[in-house]
């Protein structure tokens, strides 16, 4: 298979990269270089490279940020998924694309519908998951205006070796590193009774290629673990692995009063359709990204 993968340098778009090829596809992977909201750019690519699959990544991501450049989130996120797929459909009309939407687009949710299917409604809380609720839009338009094969998958939280330090668990364990360097007894932490949906980059990459292969066009699917697991658990997990003297002290500054207490999806449609379950367990997960953080430092 001649695949395309877009967001190509970003922390999940080098696993899967490293998945495909060593899977046996052939793969051409863009970035930065290449500006996914330029027309004439994305069909240039396209038709020298002729893909089968496209895995549509690149995005704007953080969430923060969206709140101050919401214009850029929506440029980028929604108009450049528009031009993602035009290439790819002008291109080869038999191609697939695999649009990576986000499980932010269910925005706040009460224990009582978790976990969350495909099926629940959507109500983005910040400007990025707006923009990727419009991407998804984008994505189906096309299905039903000309019949392009296309799936939206919704992704949990994910972890693993290469992830930025802007994220919950690689910062613990920089901030871990740290302490354990300087010798400090107390780390200054947020709010960690919330629980999350955590699924190791691996697993995550895998079911992208599984769904791009035996998933349904037209359809979406949440890519999750199917567990929760509260983000205290996992720090005392990194504070056994790497500084078992050290106390985790709640710290208000870090407070973050709109949290949803627990998140959880529910992957049965993927599995339906792919045979896919998770197969890395946490702890794994989490020795894997210290090692990987570890020796970055050296």
């Amino acid at each position: 298979m001649r695949a395309l993968v877009t967001g190509s340098q970003g922390f999940v778009g080098k696993h899967l990269i490293a998945h495909l090829r060593a899977s046996g596809d052939e793969v051409e992977g863009i970035d930065r270089e290449r500006d996914v909201t330029d027309e004439k750019s994305m069909r240039e690519i396209f038709e020298a490279f002729r893909p089968e699959v496209i895995y549509h990544l690149a995005a704007l991501t953080h969430v923060g940020e969206s709140w101050d450049h919401a214009s850029e989130f929506t440029r980028v996120n929604v108009v450049g998924t528009q031009r993602v797929l035009d290439a790819a459909f002008a291109a080869d009309p038999s191609s697939i694309t695999l649009v990576v939407s986000s499980s932010e687009v269910y925005g706040v949710v009460r224990e009582v519908d978790l976990p969350i299917r495909e099926s629940f409604r959507v109500a983005p809380a910040n400007p990025y998951s707006s923009s990727k609720v419009e991407a998804e839009r984008v994505a189906h338009d096309v299905v039903r205006a000309r019949a392009q094969r296309v799936i939206v998958v919704r992704p949990f939280n994910h972890l693993g070796p290469g992830q930025a330090s802007t994220f919950v668990v690689p910062a613990l364990v920089g901030r871990l590193l740290d302490a354990r360097e300087r010798g400090d007894v107390e780390i200054p932490v947020g709010d960690l009774s919330t629980r999350r949906d955590f699924s190791d980059v691996r697993d995550v990459v895998r079911a992208y290629r599984l769904l791009a292969h035996l998933g349904v066009a037209g359809e979406t699917y949440n890519v999750a673990s199917g567990h929760d697991v509260a983000l205290l658990d996992i720090a005392n997990q990194l504070v056994r692995l790497l500084a078992p003297e050290t106390k985790l002290v709640v710290d208000a500054t870090l407070l973050r009063p709109n949290d949803v207490p627990v998140f959880r999806g529910n992957y049965e449609k993927l599995h339906d359709a792919t045979g896919w379950s998770p197969q890395i367990p946490l702890h794994v997960s989490l020795s894997d990204v210290v090692d990987d953080l570890v020796t970055r430092r050296k």
